[in-house]
């Protein structure tokens, strides 16, 4: 099992260290509700740093990443990032990434850690126009400093403005005494803040700083289990939950990332399921009553008909109800839709909702 570069600070925390994709790992800290709440209220810290990093270089980079990739990666400039997903060639997806231009003619691809040596093998077997691929996933580590105090925060530790990052934007500047660290606005919690990738020989400078500077808001160390419940409030997907090899990004909600203003993998089979209809759709739920959604329960119809499955839920740390997403067929996914949820032979309520779940 292998260990991020600040994995004995995390125990030294301690932190509840679980395996995650192949990576020892900090789960919670002081409890999932409590570091839900620092992020919601104050501001937290994440290490991701077992998240995937590829630096894709040459004048055939964007090509490439427009063949593997359904988003339109042309109309990125330097210091904008865009969220994208690999589509596979039976009507599924390799993972979700967040794609970086760094400069002309090199970009920064963001995967998740589960999803690395699948990821790069798909990328690199689609790689026939030369471009220069560098795995840097060992090298780097990642830090999202989450929360609606952290830019304040932090602002003492760069020459930058940080408030001026908008969403989906980035700059390569001075952090906590380190030159040229990415400080990227692409958060997964909904509660703002940024994300810090730097070089795992710079990362425990950064962590004591980050932690020094943030010292008078609360800062707090956050688990994986809180950045679970965080992103389901805003109904943002989880690779191996709610998109996977069988999902297709136009069931999954994704079709805002799925551009047929060019061609990549299937996407003629994709345009044909966009023009025919999906006959399933992932929607988001409440339950009615008090419970709590689990991955893999059935979703059932008023008659007990099975109609689907959920792919995520939680109680959630901020509403103080059960939430969840679920693959549903097509007649049932509509808004206000009552469903129910089978919790050990028991049919309880739900209804289907607008996302976010969670409302500032």
């Amino acid at each position: 099992m292998k260990n991020t570069a600040l994995t004995h600070i995390h125990e030294s925390l301690g932190a509840k260290m679980l395996p995650f994709a192949g990576y020892n790992m900090p789960i919670l800290y002081e409890g999932v509700n409590a570091e839900h709440e620092t992020v919601r209220n104050a501001v937290g810290v994440f290490d991701v740093s077992h998240m995937g990093e590829f630096l894709l270089s040459g004048p055939n980079a964007l090509a490439l990443i427009q063949k593997v990739t359904s988003n339109d990666a042309s109309v990125l400039t330097i210091g904008r990032a865009q969220y994208s997903c690999l589509p596979n060639d039976k009507g599924g997806v390799v993972d979700d990434l967040i794609i970086y231009k760094i400069k002309e003619e090199q970009y920064l691809l963001v995967v998740n850690a589960s999803n690395i040596d699948k990821d790069w093998d798909w990328i690199s077997a689609h790689n026939d126009l030369g471009v220069d691929m560098k795995n840097i996933s060992e090298d780097y580590s990642l830090l999202a400093i989450q929360g609606p105090k952290a830019v304040e925060a932090m602002q003492a530790l760069s020459s930058i403005d940080l408030a001026a990052i908008k969403y989906y934007h980035f700059e390569v500047a001075d952090f906590a005494g380190i030159d040229n660290v990415i400080i990227s606005a692409t958060g997964y919690t909904g509660s703002g803040g940024f994300e810090i990738y730097c070089k795992n020989t710079e990362v425990e400078q950064i962590w004591n700083k980050v932690f020094e500077a943030g010292a008078a808001y609360g800062i707090k160390p956050i688990g994986l289990a809180a950045r679970d419940t965080l992103r389901l409030e805003m109904g943002f997907c989880l690779y191996g939950n709610d998109i996977s090899d069988t999902t297709s990004p136009l069931e999954a909600g994704l079709g805002w990332i799925t551009k047929f203003t060019k061609e990549f993998t299937n996407s003629e089979n994709l345009k044909k399921q966009k023009e025919e209809g999906v006959t399933r759709k992932l929607v988001a739920f409440e339950m009615q009553e008090r419970a709590v959604p689990r991955h893999d329960y059935e979703i059932v119809d008023g008659t007990g008909a099975v109609i689907g499955i959920v792919t995520s839920g939680t109680m959630s740390p901020s509403m103080n109800k059960g939430i969840g997403l679920g693959y549903v067929t097509v007649a049932n996914s509509a808004m206000d839709n009552d469903i129910y949820i089978r919790i050990r032979k028991n049919d309880v309520p739900a209804k289907v909702v607008k996302l976010p779940f969670y409302k500032k």
